[in-house]
């Protein structure tokens, strides 16, 4: 879908119907900046309006793949200042993220949890048509291994956002964030898979 600020509207809905909820956020990115270009409300801010109104569990909030450039000398202290959980991408490179996975089901528990999952997370060898591309991302593999170890989550919503179809040719992104999407889907509570 559309840049990472559709996830503050949603997770307004959410958080009225759920309470403060848990969140797994995938990204290059931490979007947790204060303006841009005198904007509050942006792709670079959805969650620290998230963070002043509420709608967060601070305390079961990881954020996946974080890397790349940024406005602010510590692009993660907002993020840790609010009790966030930060996994820089470097973190992740080689290795199988089961592990992870293992860990944040723990911390996420039995209440209600929200994955946002933007496209620039990955590497743009993989998913080039973003607006946002940060060299070094996760590779497909890793974004199932994240996708699939939140299955048995008390999950009450998920996006996947970034995709800029334009930006790639190829069309490899689209078809990367529509089996992301699938793969959601499947995790989702109730839903039966062979």
């Amino acid at each position: 879908g559309g840049d990472h600020t559709i996830t503050y509207p949603i997770l307004q809905a959410v958080a009225a119907k759920h309470g403060p909820v848990g969140l797994v956020h995938v990204d290059a990115h931490t979007d947790t900046g204060d303006t841009a270009l005198g904007e509050r409300i942006y792709h670079g801010t959805p969650f620290r309006r998230c963070v002043e109104q509420g709608l967060l569990d601070c305390g079961r909030v990881v954020q996946i793949g974080i890397r790349g450039s940024s406005y602010d000398p510590d692009p993660c202290g907002y993020s840790r200042e609010q009790g966030f959980r930060v996994v820089p991408a470097e973190k992740c490179w080689m290795k199988s993220l089961e592990p992870l996975m293992g860990e944040v089901r723990a911390q996420m528990g039995d209440r209600p949890v929200y994955i946002s999952f933007d496209i620039d997370g990955l590497d743009p060898a993989y998913a080039p048509g973003t607006g946002t591309p940060e060299i070094a991302g996760l590779t497909p593999a890793q974004a199932l291994e994240i996708i699939r170890g939140c299955k048995g989550l008390n999950i009450v919503g998920c996006d996947l956002v970034e995709v800029a179809p334009m930006y790639d040719v190829s069309g490899n992104t689209a078809l990367l964030g529509a089996n992301l999407l699938f793969e959601m889907l499947c995790v989702l509570p109730g839903v039966k898979t062979l």
